[in-house]
């Protein structure tokens, strides 16, 4: 299978590059600096500069990674264009590029997330249908997926992954150990707040299983069927790396951090993988601490 990746240096892409191309997928990786693409993923991956370089090339699937961290630092005005400008105006190129090939991608999988529903501080549970609360996260999240659903018109398969927080060896979780290493993290304000995750290898068998389902298509949660508060996971991450887990980090701390986008990390979001689980997917890490035992072996 021969496949165009965006983001294919990012956590999750390189992971899946790393997984899926000893066992025959050919990867193009777009990227903005091919040579150090290449250093990382390896002489077998070819890496562009940009669309004009495939032009004229065929390809069977096209897996859309592209963006920049959202919740690593404080959201400016200028961060949150930022944020806007590298996910939609790549994925809008994919999709001109698309319409403008003679032969089209049998598939397109589009990242996206469960900021999508925007922030929920309360218990319900979110499935692909569910109402969204306004706000930045989910018209970044709208307008990301209507880029992307363009290539429906095209005739070409669409599948729209809602990703949460996914927990590997790097990615989110690198992040968050330092302070429980030392023995002094805890839970994020009150921690009552929903915590959604997915196992890394999860997130990749879920990729990979839309990509080779053909009748699959729309919107899809990714994130593990049990999502866990926020109090809960501190208490699970403390005891997989034998530390205690009860020092609350104070929510101004983490306002003064990230401005308007603490709103992520103090509300939370309870997401369910209705449509993954409908359509027979089976997690190999369905529970937090398993998930967790897993990464920290």
């Amino acid at each position: 299978m021969k496949v165009l990746i965006t983001g294919g240096t990012g956590f999750i892409g390189q992971a899946y590059i790393k997984w899926r191309q000893p066992h025959g997928m050919n990867f193009t990786c777009i990227t903005r600096n091919p040579e150090r693409a290449k250093k990382i993923l390896g002489p077998d991956v070819r890496t562009v500069s940009s669309l004009m370089e495939v032009d004229e090339e065929a390809f069977d699937a096209v897996i859309n990674l592209c963006g920049e961290p959202i919740a690593d630092r404080r959201w400016s005005e200028k961060r949150k264009k930022l944020l806007r400008y590298s996910r939609l105006t790549m994925t809008h190129a994919l999709v001109d590029w698309m319409a403008m090939s003679e032969k089209k991608p049998s598939v397109f999988i589009s990242g996206s997330a469960i900021g999508y529903y925007g922030t929920h501080p309360g218990d319900d549970l979110l499935v692909e249908a569910s109402a969204v609360r306004q706000g930045f996260t989910h018209s970044l999240c709208a307008d990301w997926e209507e880029e992307a659903m363009r290539a429906a018109d095209l005739g070409v398969r669409v599948c729209l992954i809602r990703t949460g927080v996914v927990l590997g060896e790097g990615g989110a979780l690198k992040k968050m150990l330092p302070p429980f290493k030392m023995g002094v993290g805890g839970p994020i304000g009150d921690g009552r707040q929903w915590m959604s995750w997915i196992h890394l290898e999860d997130e990749l068998r879920a990729i990979d299983f839309l990509l080779r389902h053909q009748t699959l298509q729309g919107a899809f949660n990714l994130t593990a069927p049990e999502a866990s508060r926020n109090a809960e996971f501190a208490q699970a991450l403390g005891r997989s790396l034998k530390r205690p887990a009860k020092l609350p980090l104070p929510p101004f701390v983490v306002e003064l951090m990230l401005g308007e986008g603490a709103e992520l990390l103090l509300e939370g979001q309870r997401v369910y993988p209705q449509r993954l689980m409908q359509a027979g997917f089976e997690f190999k890490y369905p529970e937090l601490d398993q998930a967790l035992g897993q990464i920290f072996q």
